[in-house]
């Protein structure tokens, strides 16, 4: 027969009032760390002076006449009022921007997403071709991809003269109000090398499984698509939605290089940044163009806070439905 037998007296003395003087689990005590602070000096420094500050006086300036040479003249919101009224220009860069994040957006989803599910595959040559599909993304909105795409594109250029082979004879799509912003969505549209990569790492992560028995129960290649794929795919569509909108509506490089640094012909590739640029720094307009900023800004919020919104109506996230 077992006996039981007493803790000893020593080990319940020492363990006990550790235990309890022990606040979390495995006897760590929260400890201040003042040093933490000292090394986040540097980029608290840098937020204030480069982005906090900055953004400060921008908006001071929104409500101002500034010429960047005179002082500040508190003028209220008519900076505001101007923009909706009495700026020609200014409503078509808004137009402008609209009809590019509009267009090249989804075009730039759909490309990615299905180039995406070509590369799907374990195949040899599928790392060549991943490295090729994603090179024109390093380029970025660079100036030489744009100074390549306007050589491309003008009179002459090998784009016409491949199209005039095929019978269909068009002008030079950068001097022509018709064809000038197409061609800045197609080199958008070019640039899809990151969300393609983004949405191939979510393929990887459907179970292969589903997609199986889907298969065997006689779903086509299409239904697999609409009520797996997309499904399964759809928080890292969320995701390159709301990131490629940011991107499109701050796109400037391209409308500055390929439009000639002034719109475009006929005003056709006025983007809002490009009108804001110009503002700002060549008719040196500073506080209306401080206005243009702030309003972008809360459009982009709006724009965001909307997908953000509306996601739970169409975006799927398996733990959530497992709960």
């Amino acid at each position: 027969m077992t006996t039981f037998r007493a803790p000893d007296p020593v080990v319940a003395k020492v363990s006990v009032p550790f235990a309890r003087r022990s606040g979390r689990p495995g006897g760590r005590r929260r400890t201040s760390r003042p040093e933490a602070f000292v090394f986040l000096t540097p980029w608290l420094l840098g937020a204030v002076a480069l982005t906090v500050g900055p953004m400060v006086v921008s908006l001071y300036l929104s409500f101002t006449d500034y010429d960047m040479f005179t002082s500040p003249k508190w003028v209220g919101i008519d900076n505001f009022v101007r923009m909706f009224t009495d700026d020609d220009r200014y409503l078509q860069s808004v137009k402008v921007t609209a009809i590019y994040v509009l267009v090249s957006v989804p075009l730039k989803l759909i490309v990615s997403l299905l180039v995406a599910m070509l590369l799907n595959s374990r195949r040899g040559a599928n790392g060549f071709y991943r490295a090729a599909f994603y090179a024109p993304s390093l380029l970025g909105a660079s100036v030489a991809a744009a100074l390549v795409w306007r050589a491309l594109f003008t009179g002459g250029g090998p784009v016409n003269e491949l199209l005039a082979s095929l019978g269909w004879h068009t002008p030079s799509w950068i001097d022509d109000p018709k064809f000038s912003l197409a061609s800045i969505v197609l080199l958008g549209v070019w640039q899809f090398g990151a969300p393609m990569v983004i949405f191939l790492a979510g393929l990887k992560q459907i179970p292969p499984e589903l997609l199986e028995s889907a298969s065997i129960d006689g779903a086509g290649a299409l239904r697999r698509f609409w009520h797996i794929t997309l499904p399964m795919l759809s928080p890292v569509i969320f995701f390159n939605l709301v990131m490629e909108a940011i991107h499109a509506f701050q796109a400037f490089t391209p409308a500055f290089v390929i439009g000639g640094g002034r719109g475009g012909p006929a005003d056709a590739d006025l983007f809002y940044t490009l009108y804001l640029f110009e503002v700002g720094f060549q008719d040196f307009k500073m506080g209306y163009a401080s206005a243009m900023a702030w309003v972008l800004l809360a459009v982009i919020a709006i724009v965001t806070a909307i997908v953000f919104r509306t996601a739970r109506l169409w975006v799927f996230y398996e733990d959530a439905e497992a709960r």
